[in-house]
């Protein structure tokens, strides 16, 4: 029998420009936290799209949402009102901060969206952008100028001008890098690309403090963590603070393009018809996916769930960190978002590792060039966390330090 994975890629690898280092395997269909490749092989998925699919794969009532919609109406212009649309926006900020809502298609346009806003609202001349160090916001020219990771800036230079970095945690930096052209800050409450490194309680109140205390902006970049991957539907709700701006796409349809920005009344007013736009910017179907996961979400016990399960997925890899204290050295993470960071020692292996758990059926990934990134759907059970730790533990069992 011809092997359908290799053929498949074949195909893939004559036609795409070669922009993702892909692993060997054609996946072609999910179910819960499980995928299948072209050949039959089945995987335990720990990644979930990168944080993207967090009902897990094919969920029975995101399906039918997509199905039911599919079969009355795919797209509209925005000139138009959509019924989903509408349900999406009145559930975001039934059950946020915000008053307002503008649909994207993306995290990086959700970022676009709030750069814009920030701009426009503040006062003539104000322009420039603070973010942290080991930030990502994503792959557009102002998002990755807004990203504080000069190997993302490799190539493209010279980017757009209006983003200032500083190191994150340093909140002296923060005060000193604030000038007359500033007019936001913006930051992820956990560093997901940098190795998930969640900022501090007292950190993220102080870039609150500053921007009440300059009359700045505070956008929280939640691509990665909003929409209960965190133990709550949003990470700021974690840390007593309130953003003036958040940002969501991800897991906002568990796996169709959608973003968003949220705001407040005041702010939303400087966007006015012409100042920005979105040619599928909440398409009828992805909308009613989002509506579907939101509701599945906003039941009783769900995100309960989540933190339980959180907390026992890191008693579980703090276990294999005391084993192999040569090899990690810390569990780090927010709800069902964790990592496992490995010592200066192995992390060259990190890479050998992700491949050696692939070859066992297990997906994770390498962040930050420093942890191991486990992001598995929300509905996980904690019997599917014991056979990754075990995965993990025969791998680990092979590293030499």
């Amino acid at each position: 029998m011809e092997d359908q994975n290799q053929l498949i890629r074949s195909r893939a690898d004559d036609v795409f420009i070669r922009t993702y280092a892909r692993y060997p395997a054609v996946m072609e269909a999910g179910s819960g936290c499980e995928l299948r490749d072209a050949d039959g092989r089945t995987y335990l998925d720990f990644l979930a799209g990168i944080a993207v699919c967090a009902l897990g794969h094919c969920h029975p009532a995101v399906t039918a949402a997509i199905t039911e919609q599919a079969g009355r109406l795919v797209h509209v212009s925005n000139l138009y009102y959509t019924k989903p649309q509408t349900e999406l926006a009145e559930l975001l900020v039934a059950n946020s901060f915000a008053d307002r809502v503008f649909m994207a298609n993306s995290g990086a346009e959700a970022n676009e969206a709030a750069i814009k806003l920030a701009r426009i609202a503040s006062a003539e001349g104000k322009y420039e952008i603070i973010t942290l160090s080991g930030s990502f916001h994503g792959r557009t020219l102002a998002t990755v100028s807004a990203t504080a990771q000069p190997k993302f800036h490799k190539g493209f230079e010279p980017l757009p001008e209006g983003f200032v970095h500083v190191e994150t945690g340093d909140i002296e930096a923060a005060r000193r890098a604030v000038g007359e052209r500033t007019c936001a800050i913006m930051c992820e409450p956990l560093q997901g690309e940098v190795g998930v490194r969640p900022l501090t309680r007292e950190y993220l109140q102080g870039l609150r403090a500053l921007c009440d205390e300059r009359g700045l902006l505070l956008i929280l970049d939640e691509v990665q963590t909003g929409m209960g991957r965190t133990g709550t539907l949003f990470a700021y709700e974690q840390f007593g603070v309130v953003p003036d701006i958040m940002t969501l796409a991800k897991a906002l349809a568990n796996g169709l393009p959608i973003g968003a920005m949220l705001t407040t009344d005041r702010l939303a007013a400087s966007l006015v018809p012409g100042t920005h736009a979105s040619t599928f910017g909440g398409n009828p179907v992805a909308c009613a996916a989002a509506v579907a996961t939101m509701k599945v979400m906003l039941a009783d016990g769900f995100l309960e769930t989540v933190r339980a399960t959180g907390d026992y997925m890191r008693q579980r890899l703090a276990a294999v960190m005391d084993k192999y204290p040569r090899i990690a050295t810390q569990v780090r993470g927010m709800g069902l978002l964790n990592g496992l960071v490995l010592s200066a020692a192995a992390v060259e292996q990190g890479p050998a590792i992700v491949n050696q758990m692939f070859e066992r059926g297990f997906l994770i990934n390498f962040a930050g060039n420093c942890a191991l990134r486990l992001a598995p759907p929300l509905i996980v059970e904690r019997a599917q966390i014991d056979r990754v730790i075990e995965a993990l533990d025969e791998v680990l069992a092979t590293i030499q330090v």
